[in-house]
């Protein structure tokens, strides 16, 4: 049926045009009004076809272009006709052609008839493309070397012409997505290794010495790869071999003249145009090079002379044309010499370097550089280097990597274990949308060009091709923006990954685990039982899991981290045992693989320390991390207390628990806080490990965790006990934290000493309040002594008043009478650490109140006292330490260690606090910097003892680490644990260490002696 042009119809027109998507509604009316005029009417099928493309101007003006050349032949215009209104599938590709093409709508116009070329039955599309264009050009294709009728234009005209009717066929089935990207890339390839036989068919007609050698013509690059584009260069290597009983000489200048020719008739320009350029430049030496080589001068070449991107270059080579037993032979002599050039030194970083200069100078050149789909930011490249560095790397050892294209390879990596699955998919994805795009730029005019056009109207038919409708253009531009920041996120994740680096720098059989290689390489790294090691190295291994394929993987290089860290054989132990814990987990081995920088610390930390070892097992989730400086920062305090509270609250008891063995409310809150410590824990120890946290980042976050802890327990005693007595409490509660918990100096093997203090409320029974507070005190210590799998946090009350003797807890009363009446100078220097934060916040404040008093004495203390403070002092350097211990290896109580350093801080602050506010701090380090700004202490004085005393601390909590056990005296195990803490603190041998620490301590004793001792 076709359009009526009566009056009355015509104003409906323009509105149904640009409902199609015409953009020029006045213009294609008149065009239809012509053609109808003609003879030529577009029916309505025909009309909607048109609309539905994806420039409705750009295919009508083509069709009706079409259509009156195919008019100087009645039969010819009747069967195109016919076809439009009765074939829909040749009519959906015709218009999908002529509304993305302007060029092919120019070469239908020069050949009308080639519009058969979009039926599926075309014989010309179906049939082989060599024999097509071997055909074309006039030589038989089943000749061992086809020779062409001639060589004149125009044979190159029809060698033109049958390429372009295969190219239109093709590009039917790929407008419609009758063929998806892989396989259009595929097959314009195989039409293109077709032309370059068919090339090479003419070229043997114009030489005619051509029998003189044999030649073989290599594919590479997207050729070679079988993923070329619409329009490019097809990249190409010559190689040559004289036949029998000819001069060698004689027959490379016979090949030089036959590359030549194929180059022209393949290259030429006619009144068809050219095919493409054939580009020889990846040849030896490139543009300075010989055209052709021998198979021998290959291999000498790339033997002594090749360069990193020239094997790279050659991972896609691949026989396109010519003598394909030479093909093969040079084939088999390149692999080789391409899958080892990984191992070169430098090789990572050679290629990586070469692709940012690539870039710089791109950026430099080109001012439309973010707009190329080639090799702009996130473009193709980015994609292809990235997945040819993978390949290069891994498969050397692993042949299944070994593919040509990139999405074969792509999907290779992903089955293997060496790209995550996800990341694969996003690269896939991106991949193909980014070459259908280069597709339709360039099948617009056929021409070679990587870049996204700028005019709205190009890029309103770039996005109606993809099927965007709504908004094509802005669409297509978020589309292809995100895909691109995609892309340079992975390449950046993949091309840039340091694990590369370290797998290409294992010796060829080291990088892949056989168990020889692996013996050889455990012994030689200094693995203490190399056949325990061998163990685990074959549990994590063995089998086809793709588990096993990424342990693979990591192994050969994580045995090297191992081999750096203290014990490398408790690191591999250590492994073995987080991934069987994980092992089935999706992220765990995805982020080791991808995150190498995970992989690198973990053997670290599991090499360096017992104490994170056993922290991590218990929670292995807590590997995440590792992944980067902002992961390993210590939570803030008030996120620490609020989530712990917040468990509390969950686990809240609402009535009493029943049956001897139930678990009760506040045991499953403490439980679900003891974790929370255990990986926060981890946090610190990992920071501390890697030299991300100071002494005083340290002390202060383990405080905080012990604070959050102590304060969480506290409140779910207070809810269970509340719960008993079926009411509130009659009295407020709350905890001291003393000494190193109240200076925010705790280690990692630190008790937490307290004092509990109480106030009743008012109107309530004092027995019933005191009976009330301690059953809190009580219940808040069995919570956190109960059994569990985390380091414990023993509750120390031994500095409350009378000590040992005196009651766990009393009201805010008793402490201000016992501290007015009884109190010994000792206990106003304990409570110089006192810092009420826990529980009830106005009865916290109100005992400083109560306390500062004593600690910060109006006027200072007396002489008295400081010589009683010089007394306890001496008695317990010469009391306190235990039995057989070398006195200067004691780092608490020895000379110049820890409590050296505390007592003249303390002394200081118990004589000039009250004067002084900056010495009313219950740190140590504060103390002293305060004394020295206020020339309490000489400057030189207070660096030494800080020195020492962070020193001292530092050395206590790597002995911690180190062993997962306290103590306070340096090792004297040489070749185990004091190495292992030497080379944790970064001492180059045990020695250091040793003369270090006795320097420091040496120098603070001698301020101790004539600071605190007053002696000169």
């Amino acid at each position: 049926m076709s359009v009526s042009w009566t009056p009355d119809r015509r104003p409906s027109l323009p509105g149904r045009l640009a409902r199609l998507g015409f953009s020029e509604a006045g213009r294609a009316e008149r065009l239809l009004k012509e053609a109808e005029d003609a003879g030529v009417p577009l029916g309505d099928d025909l009309l909607d076809g048109l609309g539905a493309t994806a420039d409705p101007d750009l295919a009508l003006d083509g069709l009706l272009r079409l259509l009156t050349a195919a008019s100087g032949e009645p039969p010819a215009a009747r069967e195109l006709r016919a076809a439009l209104e009765h074939e829909p599938p040749v009519r959906r590709r015709l218009l999908a052609v002529l509304g993305v093409s302007a060029a092919f709508a120019d070469h239908l116009a020069r050949h009308p008839g080639q519009w058969r070329a979009l039926r599926d039955d075309d014989g010309s599309v179906q049939a082989d493309p060599r024999t097509v264009l071997l055909g074309a050009v006039g030589a038989d294709p089943d000749a061992a070397e086809p020779v062409a009728r001639d060589a004149s234009p125009e044979t190159l005209v029809a060698l033109r012409v049958a390429y372009r009717r295969r190219l239109l066929g093709l590009a039917g089935r790929d407008l419609t997505g009758a063929a998806d990207v892989a396989e259009v890339a595929a097959e314009l390839a195989d039409l293109a290794a077709a032309a370059l036989q068919a090339g090479l068919a003419v070229a043997r007609a114009e030489v005619p010495e051509h029998t003189a050698c044999r030649l073989a013509v290599i594919g590479m690059g997207k050729c070679g790869g079988r993923e070329l584009n619409y329009v490019s260069d097809v990249d190409v290597i010559f190689v040559a071999e004289p036949r029998d009983g000819h001069p060698e000489d004689a027959a490379m200048r016979a090949a030089t003249r036959l590359a030549s020719a194929m180059m022209r008739a393949c290259s030429a320009h006619t009144t068809e145009g050219a095919l493409w350029e054939v580009d020889a430049a990846l040849r030896p030496e490139g543009k300075a090079g010989p055209l052709v080589r021998s198979l021998a001068s290959h291999r000498a070449y790339y033997e002594r002379w090749a360069k990193t991107w020239e094997f790279q270059a050659l991972l896609k080579a691949r026989p396109v044309a010519g003598d394909p037993d030479l093909g093969a032979r040079y084939l088999d002599m390149i692999t080789p010499l391409v899958w080892q050039a990984a191992a070169g030194e430098g090789f990572v970083d050679e290629v990586q370097s070469m692709r940012r200069r690539v870039e710089a100078h791109l950026n430099r050149r080109d001012p439309a550089a973010e707009r190329e789909l080639k090799l702009g930011p996130g473009g193709l490249r980015d994609v292809e280097f990235a997945v040819q560095l993978l390949q290069l790397v891994h498969g050397r050892a692993d042949e299944t990597l070994r593919g040509r294209g990139t999405l074969e390879a792509l999907a290779a990596l992903s089955e293997g274990g060496y790209v995550g699955r996800d990341d694969a998919a996003a690269l896939a994805a991106a991949y193909r949308f980014l070459r259908r795009v280069e597709h339709l730029v360039q099948l617009h005019r056929l021409r070679r060009t990587h870049v996204v056009p700028e005019d709205p109207a190009d890029l309103r038919r770039l996005g109606r091709a993809l099927g965007l409708r709504t908004d094509p253009v802005g669409e297509f531009t978020a589309q292809w923006r995100r895909h691109a920041r995609q892309v340079r996120r992975l390449h950046e994740k993949l091309f840039y990954r340091p694990l590369l680096r370290a797998v290409a720098r294992l010796p060829g059989p080291e990088a892949r685990l056989t168990h020889a290689a692996a013996r050889t390489r455990l012994e030689a790294l200094g693995y203490a039982d190399p056949a325990g090691a061998l163990r685990h190295i074959e549990a994590l291994t063995a089998g086809v899991s793709r588990r096993a394929a990424i342990q693979r993987t990591l192994l050969p290089v994580m045995l090297g981290w191992f081999a750096d860290a203290p014990d490398p054989d408790a690191g591999l132990l250590g492994f073995r045992q987080v991934s069987d814990a994980l092992g089935a987990t999706p992220w765990y081995l995805r982020l080791l693989r991808d995150e190498v920088t995970v992989a690198e610390r973990m053997a670290w930390v599991l090499g360096s320390s017992r104490y994170a070892t056993d922290l991590l097992l218990r929670a292995p989730e807590a590997v995440t991390m590792l992944v980067g400086d902002a992961e390993l920062a210590p939570r803030p305090y008030e996120a620490l207390r609020t989530e712990a509270l917040a468990a509390v609250r969950r686990h809240a008891p609402s009535e009493p628990a029943a049956g001897a063995g139930a678990v009760l409310p506040a045991e499953e809150a403490v439980a679900v806080v003891r974790g929370l410590r255990r990986r926060e824990l981890f946090r610190v120890a990992v920071a501390d490990l890697l030299d991300l946290a100071d002494v005083r980042t340290v002390g202060e976050a383990l405080s905080d965790i012990a604070a959050v802890t102590v304060e969480a327990a506290l409140q779910a005693a207070i809810d269970k006990i509340q719960m008993e007595r079926r009411g509130p409490l009659p009295t407020r509660i709350a905890v001291v934290a003393m000494g190193r918990f109240g200076g925010h100096e705790l280690g990692y093997g630190s008790d937490a000493d307290v004092m509990f203090v109480h106030d009743p409320l008012p109107g309530a029974d004092e027995r019933d309040a005191h009976a009330a507070a301690h059953a809190v005190a009580e219940e808040m210590r069995r919570l956190l002594a109960l059994p569990a799998p985390d380091p414990p946090l023993e509750i120390d009350p031994n500095l409350r008043p009378e000590g040992r003797q005196g009651p766990l807890v009393r009201t805010l009363a008793s402490y201000a009478a016992y501290y007015a009446r009884w109190s010994e100078p000792w206990e106003s220097q304990a409570l110089l650490r006192a810092h009420a934060t826990i529980g009830d916040r106005e009865l916290c404040e109100r005992f400083h109140a109560v306390v500062d008093p004593v600690r910060w004495p109006e006027g200072g203390i007396d002489d008295d006292a400081v010589r009683q403070i010089r007394r306890l002092k001496a008695r317990m350097e010469s009391e306190r330490l235990p039995r057989g211990v070398e006195r200067r290896l004691h780092i608490k109580l020895g000379p110049g260690g820890l409590s050296d350093v505390e007592w003249v801080a303390q002394l200081l602050q118990l004589r000039h606090a009250h004067d002084v506010p900056a010495l009313r701090t219950t740190r140590t380090l504060a103390t002293l910097e305060a004394a020295a700004a206020e020339n309490l202490l000489a400057p030189a004085d207070a660096e030494v003892l800080a020195d020492a005393w962070q020193l001292a601390t530092r050395l206590r909590n790597a002995m911690m680490l180190v062993r997962g056990r306290a103590s306070d005296v340096l090792p004297t195990d040489h070749h185990r644990e004091r190495s292992s803490v030497s080379r944790m603190l970064g001492y180059p041998g045990t020695g250091d260490l040793l003369e270090d620490y006795r320097r420091h301590a040496r120098r603070a004793r001698a301020v101790v002696e004539r600071v605190f001792y007053g002696e000169e």
